[in-house]
């Protein structure tokens, strides 16, 4: 599985990685929020590192469907119903200051972006008083939002509201343009380095990765679940994955950049086909389920490209992807100083599906802190939020479901064993092997095990028939089938158990 955008990339280069180098800021992460830090902090002199576990892009922001767009879907009306009026109007001036410098940045580095409406939209009666409370809210916070009609669109809706002049792109342009202008202001960027701690109290902090160590006076964390446990961001985020499919169509693909507010969510948009000059795909989203928490992930993509070839009749498949979002309880980002951390370390996460526009907010946010500027109003509503009744009680539900999948998995686990012959081609187990939590795979003729367990806090992994890979209902840490991690708050592979 490869998205539209990783497949035809431009190359991005790593930097070589010194072992015991001294830098004002070590971010974590090689994504929007980490390159967008990256170069304010630059601009502001600062010396930065950039340290990526995989390549840059290589997790949400090379898999999203690249929408930068002030209306997302009901999220500022369930914002606004979550954690109240003053949290939602600051939200959208966060999304605004994001959405604005970074379409700047796109015109002033010459990166290709398409002008769209974005609309939300309802296909059933309870999905349209859900746009109509998405109107109202939007009106309310002053967003310019149109109740209009779907003409355009291949299927029934009860309508739509609508939102002018916002964009859509290819976000790997965007991370090599970021990436270049870090290194032009001597900042550096490091490929395959997996940071496994931080000490903080040591001035400057020692950041420890699988390479070496390196110091920096302040660190950031922006990876989708923060690789430090402080806080116990693990237990406060919901990690879900969705899917994306790129297809050729015969029909004209919609202008408009779409979203569903219905329980089962369709996101569409178009893009340019790169094997086609002129052409154009069509990008559809959805089917979003909590991490590890399905029977298959391959029966969840099959659904959506069912749903398109009955809308789009012959539609083509190209490429097929999926994506990691984190929801918070109060459904806007974790964004500031990291508790337990010295005040040296600061974090970004929980943007749920909205990372063009969060992403960039948090990185302005992180830059006005380490730079000692004047804070942003809107940075400082979002950041002495009250914990409403409605927030805490969607914190409750999330980790009492966490408490179940744990109870699941490990009466799983206890009450089978491996089988007696390796798993066939594609499919994975877990079950005792003795006394010995395990999980056995076959990818590609190869077969591995190892501990059925994750590596973060003992959740018992479930396998991903699509990706190919073992998932942790938990907190969302993923793993290859030999055990490396892929994502999540894990920063330790799986320990290898001895082959058959």
């Amino acid at each position: 599985m490869t998205s539209l955008w990783l497949d035809q990339a431009p190359a991005i280069t790593t930097d070589h990685f010194e072992s015991g180098a001294r830098y004002d800021v070590a971010i974590i992460g090689a994504g929007l929020t980490g390159l967008t830090s990256a170069l304010l902090l630059s601009r502001a002199g600062k010396r930065v590192v950039v340290l990526e576990a995989r390549h840059v892009g290589a997790v949400a922001t090379g898999n999203t469907t690249a929408k930068l767009s002030l209306l997302q879907g009901s999220r500022l009306s369930s914002i606004h119903r979550v954690s109240g009026r003053g949290v939602a109007g600051a939200y959208l001036a966060a999304n605004r200051a994001g959405a604005q410098w970074l379409r700047d940045y796109l015109d002033e580095r010459g990166v290709a972006y398409d002008r769209r409406p974005a609309y939300s939209y309802a296909t059933t009666p309870r999905g349209m008083a859900t746009m109509q409370r998405e109107y109202e809210v939007a009106r309310e916070l002053g967003l310019p939002v149109e109740r209009v009609r779907t003409d355009e669109l291949p299927f029934t809706t009860h309508g739509a509201v609508r939102l002018d002049d916002q964009a859509q792109f290819d976000p790997m342009l965007v991370l090599a343009a970021l990436a270049d202008d870090v290194r032009e202001l001597g900042g550096v960027i490091v490929d395959d380095v997996r940071v496994t701690g931080v000490a903080a109290r040591h001035d400057p902090a020692v950041v420890s990765t699988s390479r070496g160590e390196v110091r920096a006076g302040a660190v950031v964390v922006a990876t989708g679940s923060p690789v430090l446990d402080r806080g116990l961001y693990w237990a406060k985020l919901t990690p879900r994955r969705s899917y994306a499919a790129a297809f050729r169509v015969l029909a004209p693909v919609p202008n408009g950049m779409y979203l569903s507010v219905d329980p089962t969510t369709r996101s569409l948009r178009s893009a340019a086909d790169p094997a086609e000059a002129g052409s154009q795909l069509l990008l559809v989203g959805g089917n979003g389920h909590g991490v590890g928490r399905v029977d298959s992930e391959a029966a969840h993509l099959d659904d959506l490209t069912r749903w398109t070839q009955q809308h789009w009749p012959a539609a083509e498949r190209t490429h097929v992807w999926s994506a990691q979002d984190y929801e918070t309880p109060h459904l806007v980002p974790f964004t500031g100083w990291m508790p337990r951390g010295a005040g040296r370390i600061y974090l970004a996460t929980g943007y749920d599906k909205w990372g063009m526009t969060n992403a960039v907010q948090s990185a302005l946010q992180l830059t006005a802190e380490l730079t000692g500027a004047e804070p942003l109003p809107w940075a400082t509503r979002l950041g002495h939020r009250i914990t409403t009744p409605q927030a805490l009680a969607r914190g409750i539900g999330a980790n009492a479901a966490v408490g179940w999948w744990y109870a699941k998995g490990w009466g799983r686990m206890l009450a089978s064993r491996l089988p007696e012959h390796p798993v066939a081609e594609g499919t994975g187990v877990t079950g005792r092997d003795g006394t010995r939590p395990t999980a056995e795979s076959t990818v590609d003729g190869e077969t591995c095990r190892v501990s059925a367990l994750c590596s973060h806090l003992g959740a018992a992994l479930q396998w991903n028939d699509l990706e190919r890979s073992w998932d942790c209902p938990a907190h969302g840490s993923r793993f290859t089938p030999r055990g490396e991690v892929l994502e999540g708050p894990a920063t330790r592979p799986l320990g290898a158990r001895d082959p058959r």
